[in-house]
């Protein structure tokens, strides 16, 4: 792992579901109804993470079944107790070397992953080999670059103030490809064909700074992982550096953007 990846920490997923997980399922919703798939296909998902993308596909898309997957054993145990549909099965999958035979799947989709894959073209190449022809690659991430996470721009904007170098560690610096016209360059780049875009958005609310601040706390995800480095005195020192940003009296309400693709 490198020195910048080390901070990702996903490996709580309850704490993955209070810092991000509960916006994740509203764009979820969204995604699905965008690609608006027939019933009765076989799944694949990489990188199930809590669940969103896993539970609102059997909701709303009637599957003949879904191949549940993720590279960590928590996420995966995780999401198997809170999906009991017998249309889910599971399965720990590393997505740049994925354990299945060639054309299996009609649809292979992922939520929120697919910037973390070392190798992401990799990852493309191999959802292409699993899916039948003719089938379905999908996935959505969040708009880094575009501002497109209020909640992670106001904390690296803070953290950058205190410490420069926090910068390396900014998703919007990491992952500057999450854009519409980056995501496509990168599926073409990997042999995929027909690549649209579209943008997915909902609001994160807050009662009060305190319900904000406290996911930051909890060490999962790239933001509270480096959180989690700091000594006492600097952590308190970013968390008024995050209030001045976005404020401490009533709700804030902070703007939540995904890019989706869909290829064949």
């Amino acid at each position: 792992m490198d020195q910048i990846a080390k901070y990702d920490t996903w490996s709580a997923s309850e704490h993955y579901e209070r810092y991000m997980g509960r916006w994740s399922r509203e764009i979820a919703d969204q995604f699905l109804r965008w690609l608006d798939p027939k019933p009765e296909l076989d799944w694949l998902e990489l990188g199930c993470g809590t669940g969103a993308l896993s539970s609102a596909t059997l909701r709303l898309c009637s599957p003949r079944f879904i191949m549940i997957t993720d590279f960590s054993d928590d996420f995966l145990n995780h999401t198997k107790h809170v999906i009991s549909d017998p249309r889910a099965k599971f399965e720990i999958a590393d997505a740049q070397a994925l354990p299945f035979p060639d054309a299996q799947f009609d649809l292979a989709v992922s939520g929120l992953t697919l910037n973390f894959v070392p190798d992401r073209h990799l990852a493309l190449s191999e959802m292409q080999r699993v899916t039948r022809p003719g089938g379905t690659i999908a996935f959505y991430v969040w708009d880094y670059p575009g501002g497109g996470m209020g909640v992670i721009d106001a904390f690296w904007s803070a953290a950058k103030a205190l410490k420069p170098a926090a910068s390396e560690l900014d998703e919007a610096r990491r992952f500057p490809f999450c854009t519409s016209e980056g995501l496509t360059n990168l599926c073409t780049a990997s042999g995929l064909r027909d690549v649209t875009t579209t943008a997915l958005e909902t609001e994160t609310v807050f009662p009060d700074f305190e319900a904000f601040w406290h996911p930051f706390t909890l060490g999962t995800g790239p933001a509270p992982g480096y959180g989690s480095t700091l000594s006492e005195a600097e952590l308190a020192a970013l968390k008024q550096a995050v209030r001045h940003i976005v404020g401490q009296d009533g709700p804030i309400r902070l703007p939540a953007r995904a890019w989706a693709v869909r290829a064949n």
